[in-house]
């Protein structure tokens, strides 16, 4: 029965090409996370506990803990309890800038936020890929930089290596593989400059 039940699944398998990947093969030792492995389990176990758990207005305390593990972080910035670092000791965000909720800063490599900057909800910053073209699936991995005073609105994705240019705006959903300069508003996946960002003066 078991027999018959084996030939039946074979005949109806869609997948028909032998895999081009050896997943067995994948070797990531060279690569440096920059603390030992103790201190990465510890900062995972603290962030899974002390970041949920503290109030929402609590983010001096959020902000010290990261400085704690590595992070630079610099005066007045503002992190949700709900936002998620891999390797805080890769991690510096300015003077003022605002984190969201269930952001995610994939730091396998550099991440650098200039200041007045927002990352709104549920973006994720990537640092790191796989090349695809290689038997072995090895890793690839690339710095993100936020310049000043720029906006990443809800839900994009930022892909390794990207420069997002001092004071732009990148609008929701978006999804980033290349750099967008500065001062532009950008939008779509994938994410290209629309125009020019103009501000209007402060009412007195």
């Amino acid at each position: 029965m078991t027999a018959e039940i084996d030939r039946v699944v074979e005949s109806t398998s869609v997948f028909t090409h032998k895999s081009l990947v050896d997943l067995s093969k994948y070797d990531q030792s060279s690569f440096d996370r920059g603390r030992p492995s103790w201190f990465i389990l510890v900062w995972w176990l603290v962030q899974a506990l002390a970041f949920p758990l503290s109030l929402h207005n609590f983010s001096e305390f959020r902000c010290w803990l990261l400085r704690l593990f590595g992070a630079k972080i610099g005066k007045k910035v503002v992190i949700r309890p709900t936002a998620r670092f891999t390797y805080p000791w890769k991690v510096a965000i300015d003077d003022y800038s605002w984190i969201g909720d269930n952001v995610v800063f994939y730091s396998i490599d550099r991440i650098h936020i200039g200041s007045h900057c927002v990352i709104s909800q549920k973006s994720y910053l990537c640092t790191a890929s796989h090349d695809f073209q290689d038997e072995a699936f090895g890793l690839i991995t690339a710095p993100i930089r936020i310049g000043n005073g720029a906006w990443v609105a809800t839900d994009c994705f930022i892909a390794p290596g990207v420069t997002i240019g001092d004071n732009a705006v990148i609008g929701a959903r978006s999804s980033i593989f290349k750099d967008i300069p500065s001062q532009q508003v950008a939008w779509g996946s994938p994410c290209i400059p629309k125009y020019v960002r103009e501000m209007k003066k402060s009412v007195t």
